[in-house]
């Protein structure tokens, strides 16, 4: 990497949609940063209902650091290929941010010198889950959990490493327009099947251990496995554009789904229910360990957040590969 492109600027993007409650804490949380880096903070917002358009009109009149553009698509992917296409040239990477995420205070900070140190065309981070009410604490905590996640480095969190995917944070301009920018038919997982891509080119991704962001996930039930059935379809598109196998880790909860729907066959014969129950009874196990041995009283109540998750992006991603089928076999 050579002197001028470490001096050139980096740039905040902020995909948002009805955000009126958090958005002014976020860009306060994130202006000493970009004040210190000399960086743009663009929101782009996906059509909100609510006062987010205004309260960041009011912010940028006020802060020439801050711009608002309009995202007519609403999707997240098309918000950062937007706000890349519009100010991509003035910048050399640029941070995507959550808008209902938490950031430590230095974390842009910490990714510009990542960046700068290990030369990585793109600079991934951890999630660290957390709640607030009942559910979404235990949800939070089934997340963080091997129940949850499988083992996926970017939730448990890990030392800095090259690694193949983890949640997006800062990318280089050159290598993200270089693969074409995020796919915007994707709706969910429009981030590893760019990382998918970005490898497949030749381009280097670090997994930083130096800073980290923090979720909040859905604090309902519906919300959740909404948000699961989504996941699930994003990831068969992934495979299925790709032809990559999955790996072990998601290839488990595949069998959700059909173990489900498999136990409606008892009303002719009872061990139709052995799958489904097996399911049960491990997922339940595993959050009545996590009651006793980690003294973690939501562990149940987290086994059953994980059983959501499971069912919904297990469903989300069998229901992909039927709605391909169907479009194969129509006629023209």
């Amino acid at each position: 990497m050579t002197d001028a492109r470490a001096a050139m600027p980096c740039m905040v993007i902020i995909p948002c949609l009805n955000e009126a409650a958090h958005i002014e804490a976020l860009i306060d949380r994130l202006m000493p940063s970009a004040e210190r880096l000399d960086m743009r903070i663009i929101v782009v917002d996906g059509g909100s209902s609510d006062a987010t358009p205004a309260i960041v009109k009011r912010i940028a009149a006020e802060n020439p650091h801050v711009r608002l553009l309009a995202n007519p698509r609403k999707l997240q992917s098309a918000a950062i290929n937007l706000a890349v296409a519009a100010y991509g040239d003035e910048c050399a990477s640029f941070i995507r941010i959550d808008a209902h995420g938490d950031y430590p205070a230095d974390y842009c900070d910490r990714l510009v010198e990542e960046a700068e140190a290990t030369g990585a065309d793109s600079v991934v981070v951890a999630m660290a889950t957390r709640g607030f009410g009942t559910f979404q604490k235990a949800t939070a905590i089934a997340q963080n959990s091997r129940l949850g996640n499988g083992g996926s480095p970017h939730r448990q969190g890990t030392k800095g490493h090259w690694a193949d995917h983890g949640h997006h944070a800062l990318m280089r301009v050159a290598a993200f327009r270089a693969v074409g920018g995020y796919d915007e038919s994707f709706s969910h997982n429009e981030d590893a099947e760019l990382d998918y891509r970005l490898r497949a080119a030749g381009y280097l991704l670090w997994m930083t251990g130096k800073t980290y962001m923090i979720y909040y996930p859905r604090a309902s039930v519906a919300a959740l496995f909404r948000q699961y059935l989504g996941y699930g379809r994003g990831r068969a598109k992934n495979i299925l554009k790709h032809r990559a196998m999955p790996k072990l880790r998601q290839m488990l909860p595949l069998v959700v789904m059909p173990v489900v729907a498999g136990s409606l066959l008892a009303f002719l014969n009872w061990t139709a229910l052995l799958p489904a129950g097996l399911w049960m009874a491990a997922c339940l196990g595993y959050g009545i360990w996590m009651a006793v041995m980690q003294r973690n009283p939501y562990g149940p109540l987290a086994a059953f957040s994980a059983m959501v998750m499971h069912l919904g992006w297990s469903s989300g991603f069998w229901l992909q590969l039927l709605d391909l089928r169907k479009r194969e076999v129509e006629p023209s």
